[in-house]
């Protein structure tokens, strides 16, 4: 272990891709989960992700911290439709029920409905979907494909848990 915090001259790659020298004034953490917010921060409050999916291929993932879910078409679905080539997006601040259409999502094989998986108001959309739908295609249940994010009601994230499914209950979904 002490071999790994004095690495004064070993040469570490960085995200960008240029190098970097690590020092002894900051170990290096060689083993282990990457760092969260919660380590980044010792007042910080935990961040829990709930993510869940709908039996029409959408996906909600609830930030506990934040109060806001963020919903998006499943991978699955990208492959189905194909290339997606337009995305109607809905309005902010307007009001969405689970199970209602809050867009559409059209590929060069078909066009289908994007359903909320639940109630709430929708305080962001996607805007870089209007230049560029394929980033549905190409990042879809990650940081550039996500399609709205709305500010979830009352009762909203127990029912989430309760009536959706989770990763692997969606995928055995996805092989029946």
């Amino acid at each position: 272990m002490a071999s790994t915090l004095r690495i004064a001259s070993r040469v570490l790659p960085r995200a960008s891709g240029s190098l970097c020298r690590a020092t002894s004034a900051a170990p290096v953490r060689t083993l282990g989960a990457p760092l969260s917010r919660r380590y980044l921060s010792g007042t910080a409050a935990r961040s829990d992700i709930i993510k869940r999916y709908t039996v029409d291929h959408e996906w909600i993932s609830y930030d506990t911290e934040t109060g806001i879910g963020t919903i998006g078409i499943t991978d699955y679905a990208q492959e189905k439709l194909g290339e997606v080539v337009f995305i109607e997006l809905p309005e902010v601040d307007s009001s969405v029920e689970a199970d209602d259409s809050i867009g559409a999502v059209e590929s060069v094989k078909s066009a289908s409905d994007i359903m909320s998986p639940v109630t709430g108001d929708i305080v962001e959309v996607n805007e870089a979907l209007n230049e560029k739908p394929k980033l549905v295609n190409e990042d879809p249940e990650g940081e550039e494909g996500w399609i709205v994010k709305v500010e979830m009601g009352e009762g909203e994230v127990e029912r989430l848990q309760e009536e959706l499914m989770d990763e692997a209950a969606y995928e055995s979904f996805t092989k029946e």
